[in-house]
């Protein structure tokens, strides 16, 4: 492989890698406000304790994700410098304010949450737990906005004699349909990934009869923010998919492997091609479904594969604009199945357990710990779509990722930043894992110190409560 292919690895690998701590962060900061919301209001222990277990894993979690964050700015500028220098100015704004407004909230009152339980007054701790669960959410909103340019880029100019994308206006950066769009659809799938991480955690509990008062009414948290968060997640998705019907039609045509333009196009279940990617051999599917989905129409026209081939050839030059089929064709299915899958065992879980039934049996605890894998995975299957069904474009009609890698760069030295980067992150994964596993077997504490309302404890030495 050359330097390009082996840069595509290294982003591909470490992306998705720090990708999986996002929307657990997410979504796990919110759902700990709400358990300490629940104590503040009702000073019931169990709430404490749910919020010391799941506060930890939390903070595991978020540890971890700023570790491996840290690794994407460094790859901008070690492979895809012309990349870098194409966008640089577009994406200095945006990155910048995630940087120094929304990170710095995060960090600091999570600092604040970390260390102030029994120093702080009861209303402006828990004040602390939601301003940095905000703060997750203003860091996701501008690093989506970043990325939409890439989507769609809107708000620039071209300059001829740089070379380069030049900003003239932030808003349209921030505020362009694609960026709203991709920011409801990831928070309302954070909440899912989040939802199923403290429903499997607590149905797992529940059945090894571990702290039971705690894992029932967190199961059904977390159950229940998987159903909501479930049918969210498909009203975002349809509203994203019919924006990248109108931006980026080949993308759609793509993850439908539809080869040539239809009315009344059906939503294809199963789909056997060529093994060149040319056209279908067999497809299962629902009629009109596509249409009704891109369209809003049953009877719309979804254009084809082989059509806006010959369309991005008239403009943008002769070349191959098509991405790898059958990667955006089971990336766009895995995302969705495994996503509903997580609903499916939510509602089921849910039943099981009414009136304070305790379900009982092996097939129960493993669907227990798949549980919090299978809308993790199924966002991550959202985001290698997101990238790989864009290509051959790294910024959609003005740069392709092909001409983005950095030129004096050798294949030996890409290589070797992509082995050492895949060891160090092999043994994250392991102390993350390691981390984890080790705070669910122990568990809720049993009982935790009630901290004081304190007002004015400025002699208390400072402790970290984790």
């Amino acid at each position: 492989m050359d330097a390009l292919d082996l840069a595509r690895w290294q982003f591909g690998i470490t992306t998705v890698y720090h990708f999986l701590f996002v929307p657990i962060t997410i979504g796990l900061g919110f759902l700990v406000a709400g358990l300490q919301t629940a104590w503040y209001r009702t000073n019931k222990d169990k709430y404490l304790r749910a919020t010391k277990f799941y506060g930890k894993l939390f903070l595991i979690n978020f540890a971890m994700g700023v570790v491996t964050g840290i690794v994407q700015e460094f790859q901008f500028g070690m492979n895809w410098s012309t990349y870098s220098r194409f966008v640089g100015d577009i994406f200095g704004a945006p990155l910048a304010i995630e940087g120094l407004l929304a990170f710095f909230m995060e960090s600091t009152f999570l600092g604040a949450w970390i260390f102030g339980w029994d120093r702080l007054p009861r209303k402006t701790h828990l004040a602390m737990i939601w301003l940095a669960a905000i703060g997750t959410l203003l860091s996701a909103y501008f690093i989506l906005a970043a990325n939409s340019f890439m989507q769609h880029p809107v708000g620039y100019v071209f300059n001829p004699e740089t070379g380069r994308a030049e900003l003239t206006s932030i808003m349209a950066v921030l505020t362009q349909n694609t960026a709203v769009t991709a920011f409801l659809h990831t928070v309302t799938s954070s909440f899912q990934v989040a939802g199923a991480f403290v429903a499997g955690i607590s149905a797992w509990l529940l059945v090894k009869g571990k702290s039971v008062d705690v894992a029932r009414p967190t199961m059904k948290l977390g159950m229940i923010t998987v159903l909501v968060s479930s049918v969210l997640v498909f009203i975002t998705g349809d509203m994203q998919s019919r924006i990248m019907v109108q931006q980026q039609p080949m993308k759609m045509a793509a993850a439908e492997a539809l080869y040539e333009t239809t009315d009344s196009a059906e939503f294809s279940i199963f789909t056997v091609g060529t093994l060149d990617g040319a056209e279908p051999i067999f497809t299962v599917g629902i009629p009109k479904l596509l249409s009704f989905l891109s369209t809003g129409s049953a009877d719309g026209t979804v254009e084809g594969i082989n059509d806006l081939q010959a369309q991005y050839e008239e403009v943008y030059g002769p070349g191959d604009y098509k991405p790898v089929i059958p990667i955006a064709y089971w990336t766009f299915r895995l995302m969705i199945g495994l996503g509903a899958l997580a609903g499916i065992f939510a509602a089921y879980a849910l039943w099981v357990t009414r009136k304070g039934a305790t379900p009982k049996g092996k097939w129960f605890t493993r669907l227990a710990i798949v549980m919090p894998l299978l809308p993790l995975i199924g966002m991550s299957m959202g985001w290698i779509f997101t990238e790989m069904a864009r290509q051959p474009w790294i910024v959609f009609g003005l740069l392709q990722t092909s001409a983005a890698v950095s030129p004096g760069v050798s294949a030996a030295q890409v290589l070797t930043s992509l082995i050492v980067l895949t060891a160090l992150y092999a043994g994250l994964a392991v102390i993350e894992v390691g981390l984890l596993l080790k705070a669910i077997k122990v568990g809720p504490p049993d009982k935790v110190d009630v901290p004081e309302d304190a007002n004015s404890q400025n002699d208390r030495v400072l402790t970290f409560s984790y």
